[in-house]
């Protein structure tokens, strides 16, 4: 039973797996476009984020992307906000799957989706075969586990546990978190629960419990995405734990009162509270999960979406970085007095150059500290970099549009320029995390001379882009030519570093893979 219970689970969350990873791949990078164009307003950032967890099955993945466009500065905490709320709606549609009954179609989902993904010529249709597969893998799990539980029918000593268990809301709203905290998964604890339910081992009220914990559970996830994030990349993860929370804390009443579950038998079609067996209980189930979350979303929190930001904002007090992905000084007002806007283009390209310092910054550290946590942060400055040298390039070409002088008119090519060279700048930064990943796992060593030399050399790199960023922020053309001398010494460094390592291969003191 054990062995059934594990193998079931496993194949489940594998099959959940598969599908999402295949869904996402499948959908490109239109799930961000999605998350980052249809959140201006709070009840199409809920569409949006009901939509995305829809399509990929997993709850966890939308609020991790959502944490991760946050602390590009790609979305506002607001936004970030309703886009987690609509991911709690986009769950549900797991459970409304395994209610419809469609196990059946486990074994040829199975066949037909190796199939494809084995044989197929076109990567998209490879990674459809992929979703089938993981399909299909999904509900041959959930046949497994339910199989599993049957044997548990017989036992007294299980019947009166689970009997107990589910006479007590509050603990089986404990256990659902817990569970789901435990296997990261809120579509496997659904699943789990559903097994039990159609095993005859936990009864209408006890389901509920568990589905209700399964929701505060699955906050951990981006709990954890958000660490060594910035300020509303947390506060987004916080907004998602007190959504879920409060939603159990005033719907554990009703279920106590026995007034939701009334309310889900009502709204199922062909049962009543008195006739919900283990053969028809999946549907309420499903439904009760899917009620809570409409209701927790549309009916208490969109009102109250804005002193949910309030709240987090108390609770992870402190002033947010401005938003990295997202220009600030790009006014689409100033477009008509090109000179103006040319001015604030180039502030903006500044601005960008700051977060390809940054991220350059963060992959040397992470280089030279053998730290991944500081490598990972790299990946959120260059979204950033590449949206900015979207919006940048775009207001660029706005400009060109207007009737400009031939001073203005030499200047578009030159920014131009400096856009590509920024987002250059952040390709590098992400080339050498690459490398210092490699070195981390590979356990590659460095002799203290080499990392010596790397620092010395680093520190050159970061002096001359200083002087270009001060050039460009006052005028001053000493600036450039001291970055010009500064860029010429740097090729002679390289060269003489190069010597450097071959001397010390040569004498042995440096790993020839390193």
């Amino acid at each position: 039973m054990i062995f059934g219970i594990l193998g079931g689970l496993g194949l489940f969350i594998f099959g959940m797996r598969l599908m999402s990873e295949g869904l996402q791949k499948a959908a490109g990078d239109r799930i961000r476009q999605i998350l980052e164009f249809l959140t201006n307003r709070p009840v199409k950032g809920i569409l949006a984020g009901a939509g995305v967890t829809a399509l990929i099955q997993s709850s966890s993945a939308t609020t991790v992307m959502t944490v991760g466009l946050v602390n590009a500065g790609l979305l506002t905490l607001s936004q970030a906000i309703s886009v987690v709320m609509g991911a709690n709606i986009g769950t549900t549609v797991t459970a409304q799957l395994i209610a419809f009954k469609i196990t059946q179609y486990a074994l040829p989902a199975i066949g037909i989706g190796l199939f494809i993904h084995l044989f197929a010529k076109n990567k998209k249709v490879k990674l459809w075969g992929q979703v089938l597969l993981g399909f299909g893998l999904l509900f041959l799990g959930l046949i497994i586990m339910k199989e599993a539980f049957s044997p548990l029918q017989e036992s007294q000593h299980a019947k009166d546990f689970f009997v107990f268990f589910s006479r007590q809301p509050i603990l089986g709203v404990i256990a659902g978190a817990l569970v789901t905290m435990l296997i990261q998964s809120s579509s496997a604890t659904i699943g789990l629960t559903m097994a039990l339910a159609a095993a005859g081992l936990v009864d209408f009220t006890g389901a509920i419990s568990l589905v209700l914990g399964e929701n505060i559970g699955t906050t951990v996830t981006a709990q954890i995405a958000a660490i060594g994030t910035n300020l509303n990349a947390r506060r987004t993860a916080m907004a998602h734990v007190m959504f879920n929370v409060i939603g159990v804390c005033y719907m554990l009443p009703l279920l106590y009162l026995g007034l939701y579950q009334k309310l889900i038998a009502f709204i199922t079609p062909g049962v009543t509270l008195q006739t919900i067996t283990p053969q028809n209980i999946l549907r309420p189930i499903a439904n009760a999960h899917t009620i809570f979350n409409f209701f927790n979303t549309f009916i208490v929190f969109l009102p109250l979406i804005g002193i949910l930001e309030r709240m987090t904002v108390r609770l992870i007090p402190g002033e947010p970085e401005v938003a990295g992905g997202r220009p600030i000084y790009l006014e689409k007002h100033l477009l008509d007095s090109p000179p103006i806007a040319l001015d604030q283009t180039t502030k903006e390209i500044i601005r960008m150059a700051g977060i390809a310092r940054k991220g350059i910054n963060e992959a040397i550290c992470g280089f030279i500290e053998n730290k991944s946590s500081i490598l990972e942060k790299v990946a959120s400055k260059e979204d950033a970099i590449d949206n900015l040298q979207k919006e940048i390039t775009q207001y660029l070409v706005e400009i060109s549009q207007r009737d400009l002088s031939e001073e203005e008119s030499q200047r578009l090519p030159v920014l131009m320029h400096m856009v590509n060279d920024v987002e250059r700048i952040g390709d590098h930064a992400e080339n050498i995390v690459e490398l210092a990943q490699r070195k981390i796992d590979e356990k590659l060593p460095f002799s203290n001379e080499a990392i010596s030399e790397i620092k010395m050399f680093y520190l050159k790199v970061e002096k001359m882009i200083d002087l270009v960023m001060e050039g460009l922020s006052s005028g001053d053309v000493k600036k450039g030519e001291e970055a010009l001398k500064i860029e010429e010494e740097i090729n002679n460094l390289q060269f003489k570093l190069r010597q450097n390592h071959i001397e010390r291969l040569n004498e042995g003191k440096c790993f020839i893979l390193s």
